[in-house]
């Protein structure tokens, strides 16, 4: 058993990272390249939804179609960050923090663009197999190969000790809260499961995301939908207080007391970006790998993944549980959302959090391994794959039973970490965009 004071700690380290650096660099970093694309995300947003529907192209050389590149992004970014993530962000940082998600969320959709047409612009393809990343675009783009391994070092580690262990544990707690199911025993399934997919590699990875991204999207937004309609009238409400505590220096009532804008903000961002993962460098991974030759198409498709996840499924979290008042009830993580649930749907709500919960954890999770997976590849070569696997694999059962502090603490430190060579990466390089951006 890991002492406490160890989370504490580590909490501590990511809390100075994220306040003010990380979030003053990240939103930054969004408003620059926003500016500099002229509000892409909103002129171009017509386009954007032509693009997640866009066929392949013929001759196009890639692993996946631009289709299943587009879900499998949404399968590893739509996980329980969405859920848990943002309950923690509501319970920790008040209501304020919401807008912060929804603030990061509209300017990360152009550093998330930058990500995926520089992941297409920047990679390797010899015959199916696709060398991607921020790792090339390092090297190759910027020419700096020290800051590639960097990169890969950092996000490697970061894969294969952040998402097996966050992921699980969250579905392991909402699986337990919900059918009494020993945790342990979730670990080993959830394990069991994420092998039988990863084993076959990015084309596997790619045919269950395309299958199972849109059913949880939509289960999630109809029983959230749900929520919200039998707690209208609270909306209005929620609304402002949302506004209001997002620009507040003073106490927030009840299980936010003594929360500000410093804190609503540091929590905002860092569960939006947990959410979206616009500046990890991970859009460049998988759109990267798509059967397209424009990298435009593929950075529309990023600018549609952010805005899904930012503003439908974070907000539904979140909404939830303020206009239902459970975010003031002492509960956190997952299990307060299913606690919201249940005061539209008794029971069936709970089971409707706990399916999405293992639905989105799953979906993350298998999507991540093959981040992970070619993070490390960069570094070691070929050779880790199949160890990597069953690595990753086994990590899930830890996971599933590790303290939730200790988990979400170590989760914000190394995505702290992974982040900054990224954004070297991505400002260096944004003219490569701009001018991509200008000739769509």
């Amino acid at each position: 058993m890991l002492p406490d004071y160890l989370a504490t700690s580590i909490q501590n380290i990511s809390d100075a990272l994220f306040m003010p650096w990380i979030v003053g660099l990240l939103l930054a970093t969004g408003v620059f390249l926003t500016v500099r694309y002229r509000f892409l995300q909103v002129h171009r947003f017509p386009a954007a939804m032509a693009a997640t529907i866009a066929r392949q192209q013929e001759g196009a050389r890639g692993a996946l179609s631009p289709f299943q590149a587009f879900m499998t992004a949404l399968a590893a970014s739509i996980g329980t960050g969405n859920i848990a993530g943002v309950a923690t962000a509501v319970v920790s940082g008040g209501p304020g923090a919401v807008f912060w998600i929804w603030c990061y969320g509209f300017f990360a959709t152009s550093i998330k663009f930058t990500e995926a047409v520089l992941g297409v612009s920047f990679r390797e393809v010899r015959d199916d197999f696709i060398s991607t990343g921020p790792m090339y675009f390092l090297r190759d783009g910027l020419k700096s190969r020290w800051l590639a391994w960097t990169y890969a070092c950092v996000a490697g580690i970061a894969a294969l000790t952040t998402t097996p262990f966050t992921q699980p544990n969250s579905m392991a707690l909402v699986l337990n809260s919900q059918f009494a199911i020993p945790t342990w025993v979730s670990g080993i399934v959830i394990a069991v499961l994420v092998w039988l997919v990863i084993v076959g590699g990015i084309k596997s990875i790619g045919r269950a995301a395309e299958k199972l991204s849109p059913l949880k999207v939509g289960l999630y937004l109809a029983g959230g939908l749900i929520v919200i309609m039998t707690h209208i009238t609270m909306l209005p409400g929620v609304l402002a207080l949302i506004v209001t505590e997002a620009f507040s220096f003073r106490a927030a009532g009840g299980a936010a007391a003594g929360v500000g804008i410093m804190v609503a903000m540091r929590y905002g961002v860092a569960r939006g970006v947990y959410a979206n993962e616009a500046g990890y460098g991970t859009a460049a991974v998988v759109y990267g790998t798509a059967r397209s030759a424009e990298p435009a198409q593929q950075g529309l498709n990023a600018v549609m993944e952010v805005l899904i996840i930012s503003l439908v499924t974070s907000s539904i979290s979140a909404l939830t549980i303020l206009v239902t008042g459970v975010w003031q009830s002492g509960s956190t993580s997952t299990a307060v959302v299913a606690e919201a649930f249940n005061t539209s749907m008794p029971v069936a709500g709970g089971w409707i959090v706990a399916f999405c919960a293992f639905l989105f954890g799953y979906t993350t999770l298998i999507g991540w391994s093959f981040y992970g997976e070619k993070f490390l590849e960069y570094i070691l070569g070929r050779r880790v794959v199949v160890p990597y696997r069953w690595i990753y694999s086994g990590l899930i059962v830890l996971g599933a039973t590790a303290k939730v502090d200790l988990v979400w603490a170590w989760g914000d430190l190394m995505n702290a970490l992974q982040i900054f060579p990224n954004l070297v990466g991505v400002i260096g390089l944004s003219g490569v965009a701009a001018r991509i951006a200008r000739q769509t």
